[in-house]
């Protein structure tokens, strides 16, 4: 096949502390590129993330011995966020396929991820192992269940429904990716990437993909790059709340109010069945609703004092909820001028 009907893949490869597997891992991925090397042409990007260990050091060996490996040292630990916009950054391909360097996502993985995007010239693909077809392999129990809780939380939360918000393993279109404004430092980036995504109204694909940490576990203890779990979900039920945060106050807001008509409700009832109780006791220059209602408040004022405050709650959460739709939306729109102008300017 003539080189310029190849597709130009950049393989970004973040790691942090990763001697223990870095060497194996890079000669299965440097393997299965030369295995496709009639369809790709490729060049690995390894984002040294501040690493620790020999890291930097077996990187720049490869560098040295492949002239499609590129190493960009971080002076210090920058976290995940940094690392991928790193490797954005001076990736020269097409096609940006990030892979994770553990290899809990196949190699093959990135001729599925490709192909997909530039079939249906798609901007962003995951590898989803939550979906149909998608599978979790010898992943911790603790891990596994509040994974699949955080990509079903954001998956209610977002307006367009995927099933893995969280996932790094992606196939972008680098035209695509270069013009995200991403800020984010940290793991949120994942579900960054898709949240300005869906405001741009970019087209995401999903794939199954099976997420197997068999190989992984053979290093408990030798890597200290692992995702810190509760750090994870919280980090994730925060994007989760992003991505549409009138809802959950819509939610609250409804479920407060009608707690609140409930308890008002029956002490108007209690009220005017109370008229009837009170007749022939009731002062002269007193109206017998009002005193009625005085009686009420007499018999069990907490109810009026619950129920009160539980109304001015509900509408202290509904406006919230009105004015955080308010705001999602003049920020939607500031970013999509913000985009358009990057983007006008990079051409």
């Amino acid at each position: 096949m003539d080189l310029k009907n190849k597709t130009f893949l950049s393989i970004v490869l973040p790691c942090y502390n990763e001697e223990a597997i870095l060497s194996n891992n890079l000669n299965i991925v440097i393997g299965f590129l030369e295995s496709k090397r009639e369809k790709y042409s490729w060049e690995i990007l390894i984002i040294n993330d501040g690493s620790k260990d020999k890291t930097g050091d077996i990187a720049d060996q490869f560098a040295e011995k492949h002239k499609s490996i590129r190493v960009i040292h971080h002076p210090v630990n920058l976290n995940l966020g940094f690392a991928l916009q790193t490797g954005f950054k001076n990736s020269k391909g097409e096609v940006i396929v990030v892979l994770d360097i553990d290899l809990s996502y196949s190699v093959d993985n990135i001729e599925k991820l490709t192909d997909r995007l530039l079939a249906d010239s798609a901007d962003i693909v995951v590898a989803s192992p939550y979906m149909k077809g998608g599978k979790v392999i010898a992943v911790p129990f603790l891990r596994r269940v509040m994974s699949r809780f955080v990509n079903w939380f954001m998956r209610m939360a977002a307006q367009d429904k995927y099933y893995t918000f969280t996932g790094m393993v992606r196939a972008y279109k680098t035209d695509f990716i270069k013009t995200l404004n991403l800020k984010t430092r940290d793991y949120e980036i994942n579900p960054e990437i898709m949240y300005k995504a869906m405001i741009l109204r970019a087209r995401i694909v999903e794939i199954p993909a099976n997420l197997d940490w068999s190989e992984q576990n053979k290093f408990a203890g030798k890597r200290t790059s692992s995702m810190r779990i509760f750090r994870g979900v919280f980090s994730g039920m925060m994007s989760g709340f992003i991505f549409r945060p009138y809802i959950f106050f819509f939610g609250i807001g409804i479920v407060l109010m009608g707690l609140s008509l409930f308890e008002l409700i029956w002490l108007l009832h209690d009220t005017i069945s109370g008229l009837d109780q009170l007749k022939g006791h009731i002062p002269a220059n007193e109206n017998p609703f009002s005193y009625s209602l005085y009686m009420q408040f007499k018999k069990s004022p907490q109810s009026f004092i619950v129920g009160g405050i539980t109304f001015i709650a509900a509408i202290q959460f509904l406006s919230l909820s009105f004015l955080s739709l308010q705001s999602k939306r003049y920020f939607e729109e500031l970013f999509h001028l913000g985009s358009s102008f990057k983007k006008q300017n990079k051409n």
